[in-house]
């Protein structure tokens, strides 16, 4: 078990940053109460997890031969690179990390499935993208629909707060079948976990991160990260979701982030105003590229640190 404690912690504080992307905005505008947010995020999460969480581990246990040893290594490195990351102030992908750490154990046993690395960063150029499509498909279809519909303001406010409480719990099931390989794949690959085991108790970890600590988070990042109308917010959310979803299928795992602020830069097009300043999106490239390198680095040196033996003179 206590193998498996650097894979629970990444899970855990999963849960409680990227619940944000999910119902952040929601929160922060005080359509949704925090803790219906919270209990409805935990349950789809699980959710998620549990029903389509194989594909994206089958996709990272898949990227090199691991060992117990080389996934708790890679496990923690990716841990202390969110760390860093969010101590930097800096953007930063799970699914990156993740990956940059696996790699690096990767690279010094000399076995990288290059095939399925290819597929991984095609995916990750693809998901900012992604979202800004659906997004602007998604406001210009729903903006038609809701500006034909009979109803007044506060019928209007309603539709839109149950909107938001559908789409973040579309959104809470997307990032659980898409990030729970981050959180166990690894010790799939090792043979420490099944697959139905690593969905499980990948998804409680995140859940538990959702429960025990996302408040704060949900309460002022949300806020600071979608400055928008309920609708544009609803858009997002549901853009974001249908995008990450969109990659679960496909079996990698990607970053909800990513997927937020390619939604919020959609919307921004259609509504022809600016919604992420230049300061945000230099920081998000930033994150973008230095993540994995970070992870790789750390896993790599961790791998040297632990295979040191002492020879006496």
């Amino acid at each position: 078990m206590l193998s498996l404690l650097g894979g629970i912690f990444l899970g855990w504080s999963l849960g409680a940053n990227d619940v944000a992307n999910v119902f952040g905005s929601a929160v922060s505008s005080r359509m949704v109460k925090f803790w219906t947010a919270a209990v409805l995020a935990s349950i789809f999460v699980l959710l998620g997890a549990l029903l389509e969480g194989q594909a994206g581990i089958e996709t990272l246990q898949g990227l090199t031969d691991l060992s117990l040893k080389k996934a708790v290594i890679s496990s923690v490195a990716a841990a202390v690179t969110v760390t860093i990351m969010t101590i930097l102030g800096l953007p930063v992908s799970t699914s990156q990390a993740v990956v940059g750490a696996i790699l690096g154990v990767g690279i010094l046993s000399k076995h990288v499935n290059v095939a399925g690395l290819e597929k991984v960063i095609v995916c990750w150029l693809g998901t900012p993208v992604g979202g800004f499509i659906v997004a602007i498909f998604l406001y210009k279809l729903m903006a038609a629909i809701y500006n034909r519909l009979p109803v007044d303001l506060f019928e209007g406010d309603m539709l839109i707060r149950s909107g938001l409480i559908v789409a973040g719990s579309y959104a809470a099931y997307a990032l659980g079948a898409n990030n729970v390989a981050n959180v166990t794949a690894v010790f799939v690959g090792a043979g420490r976990l099944s697959v139905f085991g690593a969905t499980l108790i990948g998804g409680l970890s995140i859940a538990l991160g959702i429960l025990t600590f996302s408040r704060g988070v949900m309460e002022t990042v949300g806020r600071k990260l979608v400055r928008l109308d309920p609708f544009s917010a609803l858009i997002v959310v549901l853009a974001e979701a249908v995008t990450v979803h969109f990659y679960t299928v496909v079996g990698v795992p990607v970053s909800t982030s990513q997927a937020v602020i390619g939604a919020i830069l959609g919307v921004g097009i259609v509504k022809g105003i600016s919604t992420v300043n230049r300061r945000t999106l230099l920081n998000i490239l930033i994150g973008w590229f230095l993540t994995p390198v970070i992870a790789g680095v750390i896993s790599l040196s961790l791998f040297i640190i632990v295979h040191l033996q002492y020879v006496p003179v």
